[in-house]
């Protein structure tokens, strides 16, 4: 939804494979000018890269469904990034993305 929308997309996993046509890297990657960082990892798969997201240093960081994290949450927000738990396919849908 966010390429049909033409939001500029990266996509990092732990495993290859492709979603809407970005293939997914893996690993951490060297990349810059992040805004926002949304989360499908569970929480015990985000330890691994709690320094590397704060690195990028994004704007904020989406919590969605299942990937709520305290401890990710807070240190998001000591390092002065918006936290947020939502759904982001909701809110594109409602336009508050």
């Amino acid at each position: 939804m966010l390429v049909e929308r033409e939001y500029q997309v990266t996509a990092i996993g732990v495993r290859d494979g492709e979603i809407s046509g970005i293939l997914i890297q893996k690993g951490m990657p060297d990349i810059s000018d992040i805004h926002t960082v949304t989360l499908y990892l569970n929480p015990q798969r985000q330890e691994a890269f709690y320094d590397y997201i704060l690195g990028l240093k994004p704007q904020r960081i989406i919590f969605n469904p299942g990937t709520e994290n305290t401890v990710f949450v807070n240190l998001a927000k000591k390092n002065d990034i918006e936290a947020v738990i939502a759904c982001s396919l909701v809110m594109l849908t409602l336009g508050n993305y």
